[in-house]
This record gives structure tokens, C-alpha cells and sequence, in this order.
């Protein structure tokens, strides 16, 4: 039998704490992204600077987190990969802390307009200045039951970081 999954005193099986631990550092950072890209894409919310900054930690975390999965769940490599992912995930989710509260007015945000280009020429730079959208970090786009995207963002990274150490933990002294 799979090492990441145990079978109980009931003859069911479950994921081990370990192997669950490294599911969700390759779950949540998957589906945050893909709502962030979706909500771009279907919702047409374009991202500020600090959306990006969020989105580029989970994209971080992707790569320890896949890495996770050559290793058996319980294995220190497993282990160690599945915390750096965590990492970079508690990373976003402090980040949409620090967003959520400029959208809020706690603190104070940026003081110059931010964009994100990239282009190969001048004349390519120009034009994507010109038809880029300019979307503020200090103002939030949606929202619901009065949290925003950032908020969101944080609450689930923050959540999902204290799940996968919770997880982990546990794996240890078992």
C-alpha cells in the first residue's frame, strides 16, 4: 500500500498528515492562482502592482510544492519542500495583509501610480502604456461580505499555512 495513505482500525484509508500537508501546498497556491487569472480573464479585474506581487509568491510556492510529490510524503526532502512551499505562500498571504489594509485606509499605500509592463521595444512599450488599464492598489474592484480579493487572499494563505504546519507537525511526532 501507498505510504502517503493509512488505513485505520476500520479497514478506510486516509491521507496521512504528511501527504496532506503537501496536497494542499500544491492545491491551494493552484486554485488561488487559477481564481486570481480566472477573475482577470472571465471578471475582467485587472490585477493592481501588489495583486501581482501576490500572484507571483503562489507561483513560487508551485515549485518546492511539485518538487514535494518526487519524494515519498514522509521523507525529510518531502517535508522540507512542503515548508518552503508554505513559505512562500505565508509570503501572499502576508502581502494581501499589507494590501487589504491599504484598500482599508490603515495604512498608506503607494503615492505614485504603478504599472506592469513588459515589452521588447520602445514602440511596444508605448503602445501597452496606452491601452493599459490603471488600476490602483488603494482601491478595491470586488468585494464579498465586505472582504476583498486581497483579503481573500490573505485569509485563505494565512489559513492554509497554519493547516499545512498544523499537518506537518503532526507527521513529525507520529
Amino acid at each position: 500500500m501507498n505510504e502517503a495513505v493509512a488505513v485505520d482500525g476500520r479497514g478506510s484509508s486516509r491521507l496521512t498528515p504528511a501527504a496532506a500537508a503537501r496536497l494542499i501546498a500544491l492545491l491551494l497556491p493552484t486554485v488561488l492562482l487559477a481564481g486570481a487569472f480566472g477573475s482577470q480573464v472571465f471578471g475582467g479585474l485587472y490585477p493592481c502592482e501588489m495583486c501581482w506581487w501576490q500572484r507571483y509568491a503562489h507561483m513560487a510556492a508551485l515549485v518546492p510544492a511539485v518538487l514535494a510529490f518526487t519524494a515519498p510524503a514522509q521523507s525529510a526532502r518531502s517535508r522540507t519542500l512542503t515548508l518552503l512551499a508554505a513559505l512562500a505562500i505565508a509570503v501572499s498571504g502576508g502581502i494581501g495583509v499589507y494590501h487589504a489594509g491599504i484598500e482599508a485606509k490603515i495604512f498608506q499605500g503607494f503615492t505614485t501610480c504603478t504599472a506592469t509592463m513588459h515589452a521588447g521595444t520602445t514602440a511596444d512599450l508605448l503602445k501597452q502604456i496606452e491601452s493599459a488599464p490603471l488600476i490602483r492598489c488603494d482601491q478595491v474592484q470586488w468585494s464579498f461580505l465586505g472582504v476583498s480579493l486581497a483579503g481573500w487572499n490573505a485569509i485563505f494563505s494565512l489559513g492554509g499555512v497554519a493547516l499545512i504546519l498544523g499537518l506537518s507537525l503532526k507527521a513529525v511526532k507520529r
